[in-house]
Order: C-alpha cells, then structure tokens, then sequence
C-alpha cells in the first residue's frame, strides 16, 4: 500500500510505502505515518484494507474526513483507494499503484511558490541597487521610473542567471501558469468597462504592458493569445466572470496545443515580462492584490499574514498561492491602499476599516495588535447587482417566499434580514429595497455605502469615523435619529450592531412602516435575543418592555444562512406575530422553512396580515403551495 500525505496548502507531499494490512496514523513515533501537530491524536487512526476495501476507524478524540464524510472518534467508514482522508492539518491520499494527481489548486500554489521565490530573489537584488519604497512618489506617471526599474530587473535576471540551463525545467513548470495569467488580464483589458468595478479600471493598464516590451515577442504572444481564445470559444459565454472561469478551469486542457509554439526565447520573454509586471505592482501598485482586486470572480480577499492570501470564489474560501515579499511590502502596500481614502495607518493608529473607490469594503490590522503580521481583508464591491430572478436562479430562495417577501414590503411590512457573516444579508436587503414603490422617499443609513437603490427620491447617509484629533464622529444611532426629521417615509439601515437597534425598533413604532434593516444573528428565535441585548447597550429597560417593543415594530424576520457548499440560502422566514403576556416571550411564527434536504417551503400558517396582502391583490394564496 502506498500513502501520500501533506499539510493542508502545502502542495510538498511525502510517500509512505507498506505492506502492512494495517495502517495506524497518529502523532506519536510509533504509528507507520507519523503526522507532527499538536492538532492530532498520538493515536489518531487506523486503517485496515480487507478484500480490497479500505476500512478507517477513528480512535482520536477529533474527528476527521473521509471524502465528505466526517468521521468522529470510535466511528468507521469504509472508502475506495483514492479518497481524500483529511485529518487536519493533513490530507492523506492511499493509492494501490501510483500517486494521486495533485488537485489543480495544490498545484497552482506549488507554482505560485516557484514564481515567489524568484521574485523574492530579484527583488532582494534590486535593493541592493536602489531604494524600490523611494520609487512610490513617482509613481503617478513617471515612466522613466518604471522604465528604470525594468532595465534593472533585466540586469538582475542576468546576474542570478534565472535563465541558465540549470533553471530550464524550473522555468518549464511556470510558464503554463504566466501563460494563464497573461490570458486573464488579457481578457480583463478587452472586456467592456462596464463589467469592470472602479478599482479594476484604475489598475487595468498601468503596469500589464512593459515599456521594455520587444514588438516581436509581443506580437508572437498575441497570436497565441487569440489560439485560446478559439479552442476555449470564450466569444460564445455571455460575460467576463464566465470567461474567466472557462480559462481558469480548462486552459489545462488546451496549453498541450499551445506548448510546441512556445519556442525558448519566447518562454523566457514572457516569464521575464510577468516577473516585471509583478514587481511592478509591488513597487507601485497593490503587490499581489493587483489581480485579485480586478478578478470578478472573486468576492473577498484575506491576507492572513504575508505569506498566506485567502480569497473567496464562489463561497468557497481557498489559498491564492499569492504571497507578499516580506512585512515590510505588505505594510507599505496596505497604506497605499487606505491613502487613496484619505485614512491612515501607523503604530499609533493600527486599525482602519475603509472604503475603496469602487465601495470595496477593506479592513486593515498590523502590529502590535496584528500578533502574525499585517492583516488585510477586503470584501470586494460586486459589478453585478443581484436581482430577485437571481437568487431564484441559483436556488437561493424559492418563487413562492420571493412573491410572499415582495408582497411583505410592497404593504410596508417592517423586515429585518438576519444572518451569519458574508451569507449575503446585505445582498437580500439591496434586493428587497427594489420593491420599495418609487414615489417614496427613502433614506438609507450605513457605514460604507453599498445599497444600490434605483428609486429617484432616495437619501443615502453614511457613517464618519472621529478624525485624528479624535472629534467629528457620526455614527449609525446618530444618523438614524437625524434621518427621523427627514421627512423619510422607509428608513433603511445596513445593520445594526449596536445601540442604533433601539432607534430604529422607535422609528418603526412611529410611523415608518416598511422599514428595513439587518443583523447578525444564527436563527430568527436568537435574532430577537440579540435585538434586546443590542437595545440594552442604548439604555435601561425592562426586558419585557422590550419585547414588547420588538413585537410590535417587527413583522418579518428573514433568516439567510451560508450551507457547506459555500452556498447561501434562505432558511427560514418568519412573522413575529405578537407578544404572549402569559409566557411574557415573543411570538414567533414559521411562515416557510427548509424541509426535505434544502427546499424552502410553506410551513401551512398564515401571516396575521393576510387580509392585507389579499384585498391588495398583492398575493394570491397559491404561495403556500408554491
């Protein structure tokens, strides 16, 4: 039997070979593989292979992974040879005759790592010669400074000899991957700008093109550019996201064809231009955010410590592979991105949250109250605004809750969208406020602008953080107290966190019906104990008063939730229908739940404001069958 095993993100594995019928895993010496973490049992797992079938037996105290199928201490589970065992922070993989192929994500960060490595050894090079953070203050159109810089670096690469024959096979597994890169941004660059954000229009050509460039190389390349194109068909798919996801996903497929015309001057030119472009945007841009930044298909980037960049793509958080240079490049790098927002960041001042350009939302930590390193988390501005049809679509909500909650606000009904981080609570209230009947004056209230409302009369307010004297703040409680004299007919606000819940439950109470807001919460029963916390931070009440106030500004309660997959979906949807005095609690009706696997269906109740809805004509009572 063989065994392959690394660490998680690690695409280094190492091989085990035995002809043991029994494998015992464990951190102690005394197991045949031996996995050093303190995350994992000294006794962690056996494995046993009886008439051809493996059999694995838990006997750690965490549980582990065995395909999807997690497997907890004294459980078995039988699986193929084949099968991914995750026993974190390890994957193991037992093959019969040869390794298994290395996943396309394990083998993007291995060559992520190759390409990280040489720039970290041109770029050590090149501070030898001048000061690259000096070059930051010309970077606003001073092309002999980048033409300066790409000379360097040429000189550099000779230096090292990167393209000695010694290198030659390093250099042949690299180059599929610039070649994708190259594909990418290429198509980034032709696409129509009003798929590109802010952002990705103001990082789209600065530095893509080398002033060095030799027209020859160039033209060969744009020949095989427009070969992938063809065998890809990307002219057939409807936008940029999947255009990108198509090369992404099958560029593996076609570079076979592509190879034999990637002649050895032409692979050299074209590493030698990725590595310019690179750094490049370490000296003058955002390192290597700069393509995450402009990637559709990506919604969040983490940046965890420099060596690790997280990003989301399709809900699903994987490593980019991306790394920065050194502390230093990720600090200098995370206050060009907070100085073109007019904020700051420093020792004295270690914590910002900001707004990008295009609405991107971005936090930023570093020492000492970052213990690893600058830490950077951006949640990325989406060009495309989701529609109702949308998250019907994608199976995200049901035809029958999106007429009911279409219904719900047409007829003024207060809702309050709940849910745990990034499973699309404020995506839900942005697509809801489409609803709003365009004659209404609307006010919305947020700490970074990202409700999109296409009512003309509509009053977007955002909070202000004190300056550095420590004055001039206005926070989310203040604004909704101004936004009461406003004359507002629906007061919208983003999320409340804080004591801006008790406000808001009075402006329901008084005559702004239809209101909506947000908040953080795992179900609809604990969102309505997390409002009463929220309004004790305002003031001193009786928790029963509070109910009281809940139940009667509150009608709906929709509950979003992210599901394994990385899917979000709506889970429950709720009318808080009034408050008990007997039991002195709130009542809490399901109105539609997931059922049957992961279908949100009618429960059967009918909302109290039925009539309402029906003598509206606003919804027939076929919802409930829907």
């Amino acid at each position: 039997m063989r065994i392959w095993f690394n660490r998680v993100h690690d695409s280094r594995r190492s091989l085990v070979e035995t002809d043991e019928p029994e494998v015992r895993i464990g951190r102690d010496d005394s197991n045949t593989i031996v996995l050093r973490s303190p995350l994992v049992s000294k006794n962690q797992a056996v494995v046993k292979q009886v008439n051809g079938k493996l059999h694995l037996e838990n006997i750690g105290l965490n549980s582990c992974l065995v395909g999807d199928a997690e497997v907890v201490g004294g459980e078995s589970v039988e699986f193929e040879a084949g099968d991914t065992v995750r026993i974190w922070p390890f994957s193991l993989t037992f093959e019969s005759d040869e390794a298994a192929p290395i996943s396309r994500a394990e083998m993007e960060a291995h060559l992520r790592s190759i390409m990280s490595d040489l720039e970290l050894k041109v770029h050590r090079k090149l501070l030898e010669r001048f000061d690259l953070y000096e070059l930051e203050s010309n970077r606003l159109g001073d092309q002999d400074s980048i033409l300066m810089l790409e000379k360097n670096i040429e000189d550099v690469c000779r230096e090292i000899m990167l393209f000695d024959a010694s290198n030659e096979a390093l250099l042949e597994e690299v180059v599929g991957l610039t070649l994708r890169d190259l594909t990418v941004n290429q198509l980034i660059l032709e696409s129509d700008k009003d798929q590109l954000s802010m952002i990705a229009r103001l990082t789209a050509n600065e530095f893509d093109v080398p002033a060095t460039l030799v027209p020859e190389r160039e033209s060969e390349l744009h020949n095989l550019l427009h070969f992938i194109f063809e065998r890809l068909k990307l002219d057939r798919l409807p936008d940029l996201s999947s255009r990108i996801q198509r090369v992404e996903s099958e560029f593996k497929e076609v570079f076979p064809l592509v190879r034999p015309h990637l002649h050895q001057e032409l692979k050299k030119y074209l590493i030698l231009r990725t590595l310019k472009k690179d750094l490049k945007d370490t000296a003058f841009g955002f390192g290597p955010l700069q393509d995450l930044l402009r990637a559709p298909t990506i919604t969040e980037i983490m940046v965890v410590k420099s060596d690790q960049i997280f990003v989301e793509r399709d809900g699903v958080v994987e490593l980019s592979g991306r790394r920065f240079i050194s502390d230093k490049v990720t600090e200098s790098i995370i206050e060009r991105i907070v100085a073109q927002v007019g904020r700051r960041i420093d020792k004295s001042q270690p914590l910002v949250d900001a707004r990008l350009p295009d609405g991107s939302r971005v936090n930023a930590i570093i020492p000492p109250l970052a213990v690893r390193g600058p830490c950077l988390t951006i949640r990325k501005f989406p060009v495309h605004r989701f529609s109702m049809e949308d998250l019907i679509e994608n199976g995200s909500i049901s035809s029958a809750a999106a007429m009911f909650l279409r219904a719900c606000v047409v007829d003024r009904r207060n809702v309050l969208v709940s849910g745990g981080t990034g499973t699309g609570k404020t995506t839900m209230l942005n697509v809801l406020s489409g609803f709003v009947p365009p004659k209404e004056r609307i006010v919305t209230i947020e700490d970074t602008t990202e409700l999109q409302l296409h009512q003309d009369h509509v009053v977007p307010l955002e909070s202000k953080p004190p300056n550095v004297e420590g004055a001039g703040e206005y926070t989310i409680r203040d604004l909704v107290k101004n936004a009461l004299r406003m004359r507002p007919d629906r007061i919208i606000v983003g999320e409340c966190r804080g004591a801006e819940a008790l406000d808001m439950l009075q402006a329901m109470n008084t005559g702004h019906d239809g209101s909506m807001t947000t908040v953080h919460a795992n179900n609809t029963d604990d969102v309505l104990k997390r409002l009463e916390v929220l309004v004790l931070m305002a003031v001193d009440l009786p928790v029963v008063s509070i109910q009281r106030q809940i139940s009667s500004a509150l009608d709906i309660v929709v509950q979003i939730s992210r599901m394994p997959g990385g899917k979000r979906m709506v889970t429950q949807i709720s009318e808080v229908a009034g408050f008990n005095q007997e039991r002195g609690e709130v009542i809490v009706t399901d109105l539609f739940n997931l059922r049957g696997g992961n279908t949100l269906l009618p429960t059967g109740y009918l909302p109290t404001f039925i009539d309402s809805l029906t003598e509206k004509k606003l919804l027939k009572l076929e919802f409930l069958y829907g």
